[in-house]
């Protein structure tokens, strides 16, 4: 007789039995537009927190209506953010601008904004290792939001938060917003003017890739 001990098998571990409560399936259905999300309390409320906080950022100014605005829509877009144990995290609004409806020369020129290549990443991750550095991430709230236009765009009121003084006046965006179309340039030409206003210096190669030095000394520094 062959035991378990002796053909090297050894007895399953026991696995903890896990549970995550469960959310009732009414609460994680999305809508998919502003007609149905405005019946829903909780939708209600994450799109005043998302106009509230546009708002708070100065994003457009109202003025009266004019023929000659070449006049964008927006539209509510609407998500259920679930946490790492499948438990409800937020209900997320979103507005986002119909930037399909701009006219190039009008209220969008350059549209390019570079992005991230993989060999930018291969070069940090290389040099951090090689020294020994620590590595730090983040990740910028509502970045586009950030992004400060230099086209003059305008848009209509977004649904169900119309000024009850000026109904008919349109927004004059003053910061960008997700789904125009130089949003992604307008974001990247704030965050870059920043880093460098900080002493940082932008590589000829990679023009994502801001670097600076900075020599320590005992009880001084040097920065280059």
């Amino acid at each position: 007789m062959v035991t378990r001990s002796r053909n090297d098998i050894t007895k399953p571990k026991k696995l903890t039995s896990l549970s995550a409560s469960i959310i009732p399936s009414p609460f994680l259905h999305t809508p998919t537009c502003f007609t149905e999300a405005i019946k829903l309390p909780h939708w209600q409320q994450a799109m005043a927190e998302e106009f509230n906080a546009l708002t708070q950022q100065h994003t457009w100014d109202l003025v009266p209506p004019n023929s000659t605005h070449n006049l964008i829509g927006s539209k509510w877009i609407f998500r259920v953010k679930l946490k790492a144990n499948g438990t409800l995290d937020k209900y997320k609004a979103q507005l986002v601008a119909q930037g399909f409806k701009q006219q190039h020369g009008i209220d969008f020129d350059q549209t390019f904004s570079p992005v991230i290549k993989h060999a930018t990443i291969r070069t940090v991750l290389t040099i951090a290792v090689s020294n020994k550095w620590s590595l730090r991430q983040l990740d910028v709230k509502n970045a586009f939001f950030n992004g400060t236009l230099s086209e003059v765009v305008y848009m209509k009121q977004p649904a169900g938060f119309t000024h009850p003084d000026f109904p008919t006046h349109h927004c004059k965006l003053r910061k960008s917003l997700y789904g125009l179309k130089q949003a992604p340039q307008a974001w990247f030409q704030k965050v870059s003017s920043y880093i460098l206003s900080e002493g940082f210096d932008q590589t000829r190669l990679f023009n994502k890739l801001f670097k600076i030095i900075f020599l320590a000394g005992p009880d001084s520094g040097i920065g280059c």
